[in-house]
C-alpha cells in the first residue's frame, strides 16, 4: 500500500504529494486525511495522507516507509481534501498552507530536538552522566543551555558512537486537557484505613471524614481539596493508603459565557421574513445548492430568519455553519443561538485561547454540536453533513483572509454548499456591490425586507455640515446639536452609542512653525499619540516612541496634536458631561481576552451612558435602551485612497444608524461631516440603498473596477528602494508578455503606504474582463518568483480579488 502525503514544508518544488509506504502495522487503519510522521531529508516531519494507492510511479525500493500514524481517525473529510486542492489552485498558494488553514492552530506540529540515551553505562564523563541522572530522554535545547560547548562536542561524539540519538520529534501545540479525578474508595475500605491511620495525623483524619460522607463518589481533586480544606501530599498519602483512586479524565476548556439582559423572544414573522424563511426550507428540502442575497434593513429581523432555517435543517438530521464578521459581534450572536438551540452550539472566533478553539474543534468533529458560530475561520468547520451555511453582514471586508492562502469566506461557503447541496445565506443591510450585482443578473436570489421586524419606525437621521460648526466659532468635535441630544439622553436615562473610525487620541503630531509630522522611521506613514501613555506609536509596524516636546526639525516649542481619535473624543466627553458614565470600546480596551464580553455586558447591564467605538460597534448590537448614535467624523472612511471608499462609507454610517430605535423606544441619528453632499452620506440618511447602488455602479463602470471588471493585486518588497523598483518593473514586463491584449496592468507604482517596517513596496494592478490565461501566467510568475528572485530578499504576494489596494 503506497500512501500519497503533502508534507509540512511550504516551498516551492516540494507543493506535490510524495509517496510512502504504509508499513503493514497500519494498512488496516490508514486513511486519507490522517496526519503522519514521515522521513524528509534527514529530518522527520509532519505530513497529510491524501490519497491511497497501490503502485508507485517510482521505484518500490526508493520509498521510505511511514514512521508514524499520529491519528486513528482522519482529521480532514474527503470534503476538506477536495476543498485543500481548489484552495490552493484558486489562491495561488501552497497545498500545504490550504490543508493547515482548515485545523486550529494547536493541531499544527512543533518541532524539538530530543536526546534519547540508549546506552548509560558508556557515558564516560562524569558530569554528562551527573546531568543526564537516570533521565533517558531530553530535550537538546535543555543539554545546549546546561553544557553550552563543552556538552555540544561530547553529544558528537556519543551520537557517532551509537550512545545516544538526536531525533526530532513532533508534538501538537496544544494537548488534550486533563482533569484529575478523585474515585472515593467504599465505606468498608474507608473503615479499614481509618484503623491505620496515626493519632498525629490530624489532617488524614480530616479528609478521611469527608471521604465518609463522599464513600464511592467520583470528585474533581481540586474541589476535594477545596471543600476538605487539606493539601495535596495529604490526599497522596491516602490514596497510597487505598481510600481513593486517582484518574484523569479529557474535559474541555469552556469559552466564558456571556448572558445580556433583555435578549428578544421569538415573534411572529412579518409576511416579508415568512416568504424568505419559505423559499430558504424549499431549497433546503430540494437539496439544492442556491445563493440567497437576504437584504434588509437595519433591524427587519435577518437573525430570526437564520435560527429558524438552522431549526429546519436541524430536524432533518443535518448541521450549520454561521460566519459573523467581527470578534465583537459574536458573544450577542452566540447568546441568540444558544438560548435557542442550547448545547448544539459551538463557537470559534480569534479571541478564544489556542486550547479552546482546539476543544470547540473537537466537539465539532466528533459530532457532539450541530451548529458553529464563529469568524471567518469557522468555515472550515469538520461537518460532515451541512444543510445550511450563513454569512452575517457578508459585505464586510473582514471575510477575506490577508494572508495566505488569501481566501474569501464566501467563495469557501460557496464552494462547500455546491458539495453539500444546501443553500447559503448572505445576509446584509448594505450587500457589496458585487453580491447586489450577482442577485440583479439572478446568479444569487435576492430576498428583500423592507420593514423593521416589529414594525418599529426607522431612526430619524440628522446631518450635522461641521464646515457651519466651524463658521460659527464652534471647534469642538462636538456639534451644538448632538451635545444638546446626548444631554437630554442622559436626564432621560437613556443610552448613547458614538462612533468615531479611529482609535488613539489624536491622528498625528504637527509642528506648526515648520509643518513636520513626527513620522515612523520603518514605514511611509505618521505616528498616532495615545494620551494613556503619552506614546506615538505605528499601527503598521508597532513602532512607539514618546512624544517629542520640541520639533524634531526645528526645535520650535509649537508641536500640536492634529486630528481626532477614540481617547480624545473620550476626554471631550468628560469635559462637557462630567456626570455621564462612558465605557469606550476599541483595539487598546479590547485586548484582553474577554474584554469585548465584559464591555458588552456592562453596556446591556445599563452600567454606563455612553458607549463610544471604533468599528467595532458599528453593527450587531441590539440593546432596547439606545435611543440617539452619533457618528463623529463621517468622512475618516471617505477619502481613503481605495475605490470602495464610498461603498465602506456608506455601509459604515447605514449600520452605525441602525442601532438606535430598534425596541419600543424611538431612535435618533446625527452624522457629522465635512462632506454632506456626498451621494454615500446623504443617502445613508434614509438607508435609500438602491439609489446608491445605481449610482456607485456608474462611478464603477466609468473607471473599470469591480464588479465590471475582475482585479488582481500583485505586490513587490524589499529592504532595498532600486532592486523592488526594478523587480516590479520586470514582473510587470512579464505579465504584459503574456496577458491578452483585452486586459489592463496598471503600474508598477509605489504603493499608497510606499514602506512598511523598512521594507519598500511597489505593485501592480491587473484588470480584467475575461483572462484564460491569468491562473497559468501566475503560476509562471510565482515559479520564477520563489527559484530566483526569493533567494535576493524580494517578497512577492499575488492577491487575486483584494479587498483593498493600499
Amino acid at each position: 500500500m503506497i500512501a500519497e502525503v503533502i508534507v509540512d514544508v511550504s516551498a516551492y518544488p516540494i507543493d506535490r504529494p510524495f509517496d510512502y509506504t504504509v508499513p503493514n502495522s497500519m494498512q488496516s487503519v490508514v486513511e486519507c486525511g490522517s496526519r503522519v510522521k514521515v522521513p524528509f531529508g534527514p529530518r522527520k516531519v509532519l505530513g497529510y495522507i491524501t490519497g491511497l494507492k497501490d503502485e508507485s510511479d517510482i521505484d518500490e525500493r526508493k520509498l521510505k516507509p511511514i514512521h508514524e500514524l499520529i491519528d486513528l481517525e482522519p482529521i480532514l473529510s474527503e470534503e476538506l481534501l477536495s476543498l485543500s486542492k481548489w484552495l490552493a489552485k484558486e489562491t495561488l498558494s501552497y497545498e500545504v498552507d490550504a490543508l493547515q488553514v482548515m485545523l486550529p492552530a494547536a493541531m499544527r506540529a512543533k518541532y524539538e530536538k530530543i536526546v534519547t540515551v540508549i546506552h548509560p553505562e558508556r557515558i564516560d564523563n562524569g558530569s554528562f552522566a551527573t546531568f543526564i541522572g537516570s533521565r533517558r530522554q531530553i530535550p537538546l535545547k535543555q543539554v545546549m543551555d546546561s553544557g553550552g560547548g563543552a556538552f555540544a562536542s561530547l553529544l558528537k561524539k556519543y551520537a557517532a558512537e551509537g550512545i545516544v540519538t538526536v531525533d526530532t520529534t513532533i508534538t501538537q501545540k496544544t494537548k488534550v486537557k486533563k482533569v484529575r479525578m478523585i474515585t472515593i474508595a467504599e465505606l468498608q475500605t474507608l473503615e479499614e484505613v481509618s484503623k491505620s491511620i496515626h493519632a498525629n495525623a490530624k489532617k488524614q483524619a480530616e479528609l478521611i471524614a469527608y471521604m465518609f460522607e463522599h464513600a464511592g463518589e467520583s470528585v474533581e481533586a481540586a474541589k476535594l481539596l477545596n471543600e476538605s480544606a487539606v493539601q495535596n501530599p495529604v490526599l497522596k498519602a491516602l490514596i497510597e493508603k487505598g481510600a481513593a483512586v486517582e484518574t484523569y479524565v479529557e474535559a474541555y476548556r469552556e469559552p466564558d459565557e456571556i448572558r445580556l439582559k433583555d435578549s428578544p423572544i421569538p415573534i411572529e414573522l412579518t409576511d416579508e421574513q415568512a416568504i424568505a424563511l419559505r423559499k430558504i426550507t424549499d431549497a433546503s428540502d430540494e437539496e439544492s445548492p442556491e445563493t440567497f442575497l437576504l437584504h434588509g434593513v437595519t433591524g427587519s429581523g435577518k437573525t430570526e430568519i437564520y435560527l429558524r432555517a438552522i431549526k429546519h435543517v436541524l430536524d432533518k438530521g443535518k448541521e450549520a455553519i454561521v460566519l459573523v464578521p467581527e470578534i465583537s459581534l459574536t458573544p450577542q450572536m452566540t447568546v441568540r443561538f444558544k438560548e435557542r438551540f442550547g448545547d448544539l452550539v459551538a463557537v470559534m472566533h480569534s479571541g478564544l485561547s489556542a486550547g479552546e478553539k482546539y476543544d470547540e474543534w473537537r466537539k465539532i468533529h466528533r459530532g457532539e454540536v450541530k451548529v458553529v458560530v464563529g469568524a471567518r475561520s469557522a468555515i472550515f468547520a469538520p461537518f460532515t453533513n451541512v444543510g445550511l451555511i450563513v454569512l452575517d453582514e457578508e459585505h464586510e471586508s473582514t471575510y477575506k483572509q490577508e494572508d495566505t492562502p488569501r481566501y474569501h469566506a464566501r467563495d469557501v461557503a460557496i464552494w462547500r454548499a455546491h458539495y453539500a447541496h444546501c443553500p447559503v445565506i448572505l445576509g446584509s443591510a448594505t450587500p457589496s456591490l458585487e453580491s447586489y450585482a450577482r442577485a440583479s443578473k439572478g446568479v444569487y436570489t435576492l430576498l428583500t425586507l423592507t420593514k423593521r421586524a416589529k414594525q418599529q419606525a426607522m431612526p430619524t437621521v440628522n446631518i450635522v455640515d461641521m464646515r457651519e460648526e466651524l463658521k460659527e466659532g464652534n471647534r469642538s468635535m462636538f456639534s451644538v446639536q448632538l451635545a444638546e441630544a446626548i444631554r437630554e439622553r442622559l436626564e432621560k436615562k437613556e443610552q448613547t452609542v458614538l462612533f468615531l473610525n479611529k482609535r488613539g487620541f489624536s491622528s498625528f503630531v504637527l509642528c506648526r512653525d515648520c509643518g513636520t509630522v513626527v513620522q515612523c522611521p520603518n514605514c511611509d506613514i505618521s505616528l498616532t499619540y495615545h494620551r494613556s501613555n503619552e506614546q506615538l506609536k505605528c499601527h503598521y509596524c508597532g513602532h512607539e516612541e514618546p512624544v517629542p516636546l520640541t520639533c524634531p526639525e526645528c526645535n520650535s516649542e509649537h508641536i500640536r496634536f492634529f486630528g481626532t481619535g477614540t481617547q480624545k473624543a473620550e476626554e471631550e466627553i468628560a469635559k462637557l458631561f462630567p456626570e455621564a458614565r462612558v465605557l469606550r470600546m476599541d483595539v487598546d480596551t479590547t485586548r484582553q481576552k474577554g474584554s469585548h464580553e465584559r464591555l458588552l455586558r456592562q453596556f446591556s447591564e445599563g452600567q454606563a451612558d455612553i458607549l463610544l467605538g471604533t468599528q467595532m460597534i458599528a453593527k450587531g448590537l441590539d440593546f432596547p435602551n439606545i435611543t440617539l448614535v452619533g457618528v463623529l467624523a463621517a468622512d475618516t472612511t471617505l477619502h481613503l485612497a481605495d475605490f470602495r471608499a464610498a461603498e465602506k462609507t456608506f455601509q459604515l454610517m447605514t449600520q452605525v444608524s441602525g442601532r438606535a430605535g430598534r425596541h419600543d423606544l424611538l431612535g435618533e441619528v446625527f452624522i457629522q461631516t465635512y462632506t454632506p453632499e456626498h451621494y454615500a452620506i446623504y443617502l445613508a440618511k434614509t438607508q435609500q440603498y438602491e439609489p446608491f447602488y445605481q449610482l456607485e455602479m456608474a462611478a464603477r463602470k466609468q473607471y473599470g473596477y469591480p464588479p465590471f471588471y475582475y482585479i488582481t493585486l500583485i505586490q513587490f518588497s524589499h529592504e532595498d528602494l532600486l532592486k523592488v523598483a526594478d523587480y516590479a518593473d520586470k514582473g510587470t514586463r512579464f505579465l504584459k508578455e503574456n496577458l491578452s491584449k483585452e486586459t489592463f496592468i496598471i503600474g508598477p507604482a509605489a504603493a499608497a503606504i510606499s514602506r512598511v517596517n523598512n521594507r519598500y513596496r511597489y505593485q501592480c494592478l491587473i484588470k480584467y474582463k475575461k483572462e484564460p490565461k491569468l491562473t497559468d501566467t501566475l503560476q509562471q510568475l510565482i515559479k520564477i518568483y520563489r527559484t530566483s528572485w526569493m533567494k535576493e530578499g524580494l517578497l512577492m504576494t499575488v492577491d487575486v480579488d483584494p479587498s483593498h489596494i493600499f
